[in-house]
């Protein structure tokens, strides 16, 4: 596994699982992005990985005229690493989720290596009052949803985004997720350091436990050695405690709204950049320093922002 003594910290912006009913800090708004992800940057974050929603409603939006309200002037605010979605939402299909990634050329891209049943409707016993019709639906309608990510549409995702020297944040959700990365590696679809970005704590997917995270990064070393980035999300109340287990560990951090809207027990987080904050200090208490986003750059081998089509 690489390793620099520096962390990579990612922040997550808004993501398309929670609705706005949830927490009046979820950013929806382009200009609320934007903000959300200049705050993020300031406070630390090297990566910021980014959706889009419509304005109105706070829907999942994966069009390239939804990005394009964001991109430009996030770049220009900002010298942390964009990273667009291209799991977007799991009721789209994959041509929806790739589009933006293939026509803006971002330095890295994020990228679901499995199909797994992800169930959000546990929440709805947690909000009762939605502001917005789809909000319930989308909650309710997951009982029913299996995330589609087949080889094919993996493999669609990597050639499609393959003439704009994109590199990927590959997400793993369970155990067989790095099974299937290490068949695309085989077959020399991708080349290293790859970045792969540990999921822990979404229904469908593998739990917290600190042995669930032991062994997803047993496995990574063994499959992968010296040629992986790992990093971790907690989902929800586990974003700290897993956060914490995998810095031990020698790995990186990701947080964000997306991700949780915690910041405590009880306690909304007003924003991503308070869960950065609160995450760099879990890495100070460790003696471990944050990359710059150039930093991390160089650790991902990422192409820069010259190349960029935003």
């Amino acid at each position: 596994m690489a390793k620099t003594g520096k962390v990579i910290l990612t922040c997550a912006l808004t993501g398309a699982i929670h609705t706005p009913s949830m927490s009046a800090h979820l950013p929806v708004t382009p200009d609320q992005i934007i903000e959300e992800g200049v705050r993020a940057a300031e406070a630390g974050a090297a990566i910021l990985h980014v959706h889009a929603r419509n304005p109105k409603t706070g829907q999942p939006d994966q069009s390239v005229e939804g990005f394009q309200r964001i991109l430009p002037e996030l770049s220009r605010r900002s010298r942390a690493v964009i990273n667009i979605t291209t799991g977007g939402s799991p009721f789209m299909t994959v041509a929806e989720r790739v589009e933006p990634a293939r026509h803006f050329r971002p330095e890295l891209a994020s990228l679901n290596m499995g199909s797994f049943n992800f169930g959000l409707f546990p929440m709805l016993e947690r909000y009762r009052d939605f502001t917005h019709q789809w909000e319930r639906q989308h909650l309710e309608s997951s009982r029913n949803l299996v995330f589609r990510n087949t080889f094919a549409e993996i493999e669609e995702v990597l050639s499609l985004c393959a003439p704009g020297d994109t590199r990927f944040e590959f997400e793993c959700y369970d155990v067989g997720h790095l099974y299937n990365l290490k068949h695309f590696v085989d077959r020399g679809l991708v080349r290293p350091p790859f970045f792969i970005q540990s999921v822990f704590g979404l229904l469908g997917g593998i739990g917290a436990h600190y042995e669930d995270v032991a062994t997803m990064r047993r496995t990574a070393e063994r499959l992968f050695g010296n040629d992986y980035v790992w990093s971790v999300l907690g989902a929800g109340a586990a974003q700290m405690r897993v956060g914490a287990m995998a810095a031990a560990m020698g790995g990186n951090i990701r947080v964000g709204l997306e991700d949780s809207l915690w910041a405590g027990p009880g306690k909304l987080a007003s924003s991503s950049a308070e869960q950065v904050r609160l995450a760099r200090s879990i890495l100070a208490g460790l003696g471990l320093e944050l990359a710059t986003p150039d930093e991390a750059r160089a650790m991902l081998k990422l192409k820069g922002t010259s190349d960029v089509g935003f």
